[in-house]
């Protein structure tokens, strides 16, 4: 795949946008899985719940964990996009967005190699770009289909806040990538968010070596 084709212009360096990145049976799959997992498994924040897959980053290292078949067959996907400079993922955080809820402004930070990729299933929503400052100037809005991928690094990574807002429809209003998407959407047009699924599979370059069997 020639990435360099889905590069959306009009936005910071540098992102780009694939629409039905899998298929929905693909996604099916995905979801049956994601909510497969035991209770456990998940994370209950104020605004949402997360899994996390591959270990969880820390400072010091990341411990870690045997990837799920199932997970691994689209990460081998990203990784085929070579866009992590070389680097293979190694780690995958997945969160779950009831319609309303979202995710206030921030950074990744620097845990991760300067590159995210993430894919949306269930539901579409917009992700907000907004000046890392007291004023929160906007810089871009990216509307996020169901199915579609997602990838963000370069400046529009380390230098802005991203966020999704708290709403339950979507007015799509400035969508920076509005072009790109799979289907044809008319500037003011409102979409009614469901609730969305999201996997975010990254590279956490720094990793501790263990033997977790002798």
């Amino acid at each position: 795949m020639d990435i360099e084709k889905y590069r959306v212009t009009g936005a910071p360096p540098t992102v780009y946008y694939i629409p039905n990145f899998i298929t929905e049976n693909e996604e099916s799959h995905l979801l049956k899985s994601v909510y497969s997992a035991p209770r456990p498994k998940w994370t209950f924040l104020s605004n949402r719940r997360l899994q996390d897959y591959g270990g969880v980053p820390h400072e010091k290292g990341m411990l870690p964990e045997p990837i799920p078949k199932w997970l691994q067959t689209y990460m081998d996907k990203i990784d085929a996009l070579n866009i992590f400079d070389g680097k293979k993922t190694n780690q995958v955080l997945v969160n779950e967005y009831l319609a309303g809820q979202g995710i206030m402004p921030h950074t990744d930070g620097p845990l991760f190699q300067p590159t995210i990729s993430t894919i949306s299933c269930g539901s579409h929503t917009v992700l907000e770009f907004k000046e890392n400052s007291e004023l929160r100037k906007k810089v871009c809005d990216i509307l996020l289909e169901q199915r579609s991928l997602v990838i963000i690094k370069e400046e529009l990574y380390s230098k802005y806040l991203h966020s999704i807002s708290e709403r339950e429809d979507d007015v799509l209003e400035d969508i920076v990538n509005l072009d790109y998407c799979g289907e044809k959407y008319i500037s003011g047009v409102k979409l009614k968010r469901k609730t969305r699924v999201s996997l975010t599979i990254r590279n956490v370059p720094k990793v501790l070596k263990v033997k977790l069997f002798k």
